[in-house]
Parts: C-alpha cells; sequence; structure tokens
C-alpha cells in the first residue's frame, strides 16, 4: 500500500459511553469529517473495535458508503481490546490475544465496517490474558491467509515485542504514540523499525488536541465528564502551562510557512526517519482543514532549531527533541 502521508484518525468520533471516550459527537459532522478528509486527498482512515466499542467502525462505514469506489480509502481496524463494563472505576478493557477471541473480532469488524477485507489489522496492545505476543500475531498471519485481512500490524509495542514475533512473521506496521510532547518513540523505535523495514503510523500527533494552537486552558477546565481528557495530567496544572507554552513555539513556525500550528505539529512527527505517516484526528470538516498541510509541509534547519530550543527550555516531556537523519 502507497499510503498518504496523513491519515483519518476515528478515535475520537466513536463518542461516548466508555472511559476512553471524547464526550458526545455529532455523527453527521463525523461522516462529513471522513469525506472531506478523503477529498482533499488522505487515503487512509484509522479506526478500532474498541473505539466507541464499535460505533467509529460504524462511522467509518457510513462515511464510505457516500464515496465512490474508485475514491475508497484503505481502512485500518484494531483488534485485541475486550470491554467489561463490570469492571471496577465504570469498566475497562481486558487486553485479549487469544486465537478465538481474535477471528470473532475480526467478523465482527468486517460486518460493522461493511467491507470483505480489512487493509490492514492491527492488535491494539500487547495481551494480558496469558496468549504470548507471538501466537497473537501469528494469529492475525492466519487471518491474512483466510483472505479477511491484507497486512498485519501492532499499535503500542516496544522493540522487545517486535523481535519475539519476527520468527512468526513479523509485522508490516507498527502503531506508537509520538508528537513533541511524547517523544519516547524517536529514542530507540524509530531506529529498530527502519532498519527492519517496518512502517510505522503515528498517533496523537498534536497530543490530543494540545498541539493545534486552539487549545487553553479554560478549555481544559470546561471538558465534560465523559472526555478522557478531563483524567489526563497533560491537562492540568504544571504540565498544561507547559505544553501550551510549546503550542506557543510552534506557533512562530506556523506564522513562518503561513499554516496552522496543527500542521507543524504533525509534520515535525513526519520529519523523523521511520516515520511512515502520521494519524490525525477531527470531528467535523474545519478540523481536517487545520492539519491537511501537513501532508506536504517541509519544516527547515532553523524552524527545527526552534522547536529543540523550545523544548528544552520548557523541559516538556522526554525523548529525542530534534529529528535525526
Amino acid at each position: 500500500m502507497n499510503i498518504t502521508r496523513v491519515g483519518f484518525g476515528a478515535w475520537a468520533v466513536g463518542g461516548t459511553g466508555y472511559a476512553f471516550g471524547w464526550g458526545a459527537q455529532d455523527d453527521e459532522e463525523s461522516v462529513a469529517a471522513i469525506r472531506h478528509a478523503v477529498a482533499s486527498g488522505v487515503n487512509w482512515i484509522d479506526t478500532a473495535a474498541g473505539y466507541g466499542l464499535g460505533h467509529s467502525e460504524e462511522i467509518v462505514a457510513r462515511a464510505l458508503a457516500g464515496i465512490a469506489e474508485a475514491d475508497r480509502p484503505y481502512v485500518f481496524t484494531k483488534c485485541g481490546l475486550i470491554w467489561d463494563g463490570s469492571a471496577p472505576g465504570g469498566g475497562a478493557f481486558a487486553q485479549v490475544g487469544a486465537a478465538d477471541s481474535i477471528r470473532r473480532e475480526v467478523d465482527a469488524s468486517l460486518r460493522r465496517l461493511g467491507v470483505e477485507r480489512i487493509d490492514l489489522y492491527q492488535l491494539h496492545w500487547p495481551p494480558r490474558d496469558g496468549t504470548p505476543a507471538e501466537d497473537a500475531v501469528a494469529t492475525l498471519h492466519e487471518l491474512r491467509t483466510a483472505g479477511k485481512i491484507r497486512s498485519v500490524g501492532v499499535s503500542n509495542f516496544g522493540v522487545d515485542l517486535l523481535e519475539r514475533v519476527a520468527p512468526v512473521g513479523g509485522v508490516e506496521t507498527l502503531q506508537p504514540p509520538f508528537s513533541a510532547i511524547r517523544r519516547e518513540t524517536a529514542a530507540e523505535i524509530l531506529p529498530y523499525c527502519a532498519k527492519h523495514d517496518i512502517g510505522v503510523i503515528v498517533y496523537s500527533p498534536m497530543q490530543a488536541g494540545l498541539l493545534t494552537g486552539s487549545w487553553s486552558a479554560q478549555r481544559s477546565a470546561t471538558l465534560p465528564a465523559d472526555d478522557w481528557r478531563r483524567r489526563s495530567p497533560d491537562f492540568t496544572g504544571e504540565s498544561l502551562h507547559r505544553n501550551l507554552a510549546l503550542a506557543d513555539v510552534l506557533r512562530g513556525v506556523a506564522k513562518r510557512h503561513q499554516v496552522s500550528v496543527a500542521a507543524v505539529a504533525v509534520a515535525w512527527t513526519l520529519a523523523f526517519d521511520g516515520v511512515t505517516g502520521a494519524i490525525v484526528g477531527a470531528r467535523r470538516p474545519s478540523q481536517v482543514d487545520g492539519w491537511i498541510a501537513a501532508a506536504t509541509l517541509t519544516l527547515t534547519a532553523d524552524d527545527l532549531d526552534d522547536i529543540e530550543l523550545g523544548i528544552d527550555r520548557l523541559g516538556v516531556g522526554s525523548g529525542p527533541s530534534r529529528p535525526m537523519w
């Protein structure tokens, strides 16, 4: 698959009703956002069975139904998270890698998405049900042989697990978190994937909205109770103050290129060797317009200097603060 540098992330459009929701969503706006992204040149969508407990996949299916077959994007989704609503704290996901569970999940995702084959099927998190990661990945390869999926991927794996699954066929892609705030991926994972020809599609390059240029302390304070960000330390206290200050650093670079802060935040992740593409979320068409320029934006050495100095001065996050080639 030859994918565009940015893809549409469908986590937020899954809505609420579970512990990792983004608050209430307008499904019609979500559908319009996906279609607008595709019309703007984006050729892949990343979703998961866990997003909205299947609702995100249903929204993706609704959006695809309005797109001509020749223009349809690749569809990526994930398995391995099983919701337990009776768990303490209002419910939790179990990280399951058992073969029978994955087989049930892929069939359910195929039905919800309304497709005959999933282009990229990813294990969402390393299993914690006693199933070795290599057994779970082997099941994904069986699904590919059966024609239910096209490519095998994982999300949130470290180098140790990538090496463990290599003997059973390995993976074609990895999906890790990566932003100017959360940079640990650049230290070891990106070099490893570049060396071993594993595609990397990073998630949360705008750190769940903090690096869009439109976030504020007031917005953090007024997040609804059913938005997971309300419980995140990145969105409160001194961490929030530093994160917003970093967004202001990106604002200076954005002005230089006459693009949005969001576009700079995403382009910064794309500047790293080993990053194939970035997953960028949106809940309405105007948000797509805010970051679409990242696909063609090349940051200069001066831009990267400014961002590196800002990260180091503010003490934001951890990990490499500049791309290395």
